[in-house]
């Protein structure tokens, strides 16, 4: 069927592919290389239409029982779709398969109700911010 979203995880996913997708999705993009993420990563979901990449989601892995949801992305063409919801549903997905306990998620505050209907629950949490410079970390 041609309008429909195929999703896949851990597929094989090219650095041009998630390039265009995150400059056309996020303002002031700047092209990366995935690479070292995607290999250090406990899984991450792609959503495809028609064989073009438009969504993704990544999840990070301490190596333990928690894993971390990153990047949820999908191109405004794309949006108000479903999309995201169901890349949310498959990273949960894997990373019960891979006997994850706990799937954490930060969000910006305009995002909770959209978690909450992903099933997170809002918990306290700390955060610190390391700039780097000169080859210093510096704490703000």
């Amino acid at each position: 069927m041609e309008n429909e979203i195929i999703y896949r995880v851990s597929p094989s996913v090219t650095n041009d592919e998630l390039n265009k997708l995150f400059a056309a999705a996020w303002n002031e993009f700047e092209s990366t290389d995935f690479r070292p993420v995607l290999k250090r990563s406990l899984a991450f979901v792609c959503a495809y239409h028609s064989q073009r990449l438009v969504g993704f989601v990544n999840l990070a892995w301490d190596g333990g029982s928690h894993a971390f949801v990153l990047d949820t992305t999908v191109h405004p063409d794309y949006q108000r779709r479903g999309i995201k919801k169901r890349l949310i549903e498959k990273a949960v997905e894997a990373a019960s398969e891979r006997n994850v306990e706990w799937l954490h998620v930060d969000f910006e505050p305009h995002l909770q109700n959209f978690y909450d209907k992903c099933g997170f629950k809002s918990t306290q949490a700390g955060l610190i911010k390391i700039n780097f410079s000169r080859g210093r970390a510096a704490r703000f």
